[in-house]
Parts: structure tokens; C-alpha cells; sequence
């Protein structure tokens, strides 16, 4: 603790959305502006629905997904969309602790009715790890283990092929590119429930396949948490 204090005297605890200091985390301001994700969302994937009469998102009305059912905190865009390039791409790893604290405070409730028995990142290809340096999504994870006091299995789950950047991709591609992607590294005990952690959420077919791939090796349930979902 001691050590923390010193790191945040010398490097100061910044706003992940505006990058001024903010030892609170998220600052006032920009809890005001940016776009969290209300009480009408999606019940299979968690995005925001402007009919609250609806139980389900236009595009989990027509496809079935691998996952049981995924919550997000904000809309991926305008300050938030900005904030997670700067997290992937800019080496802004801090925020991933402010967000993964958020996840704690916002959906720990839901994480703990889902009987969530060990949280596992989404994982980078091992070539993409060394390029970038650190997997934001295992950061965002620790520290949502570390305040609910679920376990988290960083090597549980293994990106066995390096795929093109998914934004150019379409849906169909999306999927075929992900086909097998994934490995895991231990037989699962019957009865887990898992959490599987990322970003951001588009079109779920990255959490499809890391799900499918969990529950052919005996996982009972996978949920999924991102900090954005695209609208």
C-alpha cells in the first residue's frame, strides 16, 4: 500500500475517459457525458434497447450465441470509444484498473447471481501479446478478481490462431476467422460457471468462440463483460 501511494504521488491517478488527474477514478465530468448502459438492455448480450416491451436485440433475435448472456457498462463511442484505443493501442494500461473497478461496483451483483466460479481474459494471440506488450482484457480482469474475490485463470484459455483485425471483417467472416481459435489448457470440472472479460463488444462472435470453445471442454455456463458495447 505503502509502495501505491509513492507510484501515485510520483505518476498521479488519471481519468481513463479524459486523461486528467483524477484520483477518484472516472472524473465527475465525465460521468455526466459519457453513455452507461441503462435498465433496457438486451437480456442475451447486453446491449442498450430503445423499446423497453423488447426482450431481445435485433441481432440476438436472429442468430444463437455460444455465451448464456453478457452486461457492458457504456456504449462504445464518442469519449469512451476514444478512451479504449488509448488502453489497446496507446499503453494506457492504467485505465484497465479504473475499469475493472467499475465492473466490480456496477455488475459485481449480477456477476455473483450468475455463480460465477472463476473469471478468465479473453485472450491475444501470443505474437500480438509481445507486439502490444500486455493484454488489456487480463488487466481489466485482475482487478475486477481482485474486488469480488473471484479467482482469475489468466492461461485457462489459449488464442491458437492469429486473425485479421475483425473491424474489416463481415459477420460471416468474423466467424470463420475464429473457427477453432481457441484452445484451452486444462480439462474444466463439470459444473464451472466462467466470466469471460474483454473491452469491448461488437457483435459477440469473439466471445462465441472463446464460449464454445470453454463449454466443449466442460465449462457448464460462460457470461461476458466488456466495458463498451456497440450499439
Amino acid at each position: 500500500m505503502e509502495m501505491k501511494r509513492i507510484l501515485d504521488y510520483i505518476y498521479p491517478p488519471r481519468c481513463p475517459v479524459c486523461d486528467k488527474i483524477s484520483p477518484e477514478g472516472i472524473c465527475g465530468v465525465c460521468r455526466k457525458n459519457i453513455v452507461r448502459i441503462g435498465a433496457v438492455f438486451c437480456m442475451k448480450c447486453g446491449k442498450p434497447l430503445s423499446d423497453e416491451e423488447r426482450e431481445y436485440c435485433e441481432d440476438c433475435r436472429k442468430r444463437k450465441h455460444s455465451f448464456d448472456a453478457g452486461r457492458s457498462l457504456f456504449s462504445y463511442k464518442g469519449d469512451v470509444r476514444r478512451s479504449l484505443y488509448r488502453l489497446k493501442y496507446g499503453n494506457k494500461r492504467e485505465y484497465a484498473e479504473v475499469y475493472g473497478r467499475e465492473m466490480a461496483l456496477t455488475l459485481g451483483r449480477w456477476i455473483r447471481q450468475m455463480k460465477v466460479t472463476r473469471i478468465v481474459p479473453v485472450p491475444l494471440h501470443p505474437s500480438r501479446r509481445r507486439e502490444r506488450g500486455y493484454n488489456q482484457a487480463a488487466l481489466i480482469a485482475r482487478e475486477l478478481g481482485r474486488c469480488t474475490g473471484i479467482p482469475v485463470e489468466e492461461d485457462l484459455l489459449f488464442r491458437v490462431r492469429k486473425t485479421a483485425p475483425l473491424k474489416t471483417l463481415t459477420g460471416q467472416e468474423r466467424r470463420a476467422c475464429l473457427k477453432d481459435a481457441f484452445t484451452v489448457t486444462e480439462r474444466i470440472p463439470a459444473g464451472e460457471n466462467i466470466l469471460l472479460v474483454d473491452d469491448i463488444y461488437t457483435t459477440g462472435t469473439t466471445a462465441d468462440a472463446a464460449a464454445a470453445c470453454l463449454k466443449k471442454c466442460g465449462c457448464r455456463r460462460v457470461f461476458v463483460v466488456t466495458v463498451a458495447i456497440g450499439g
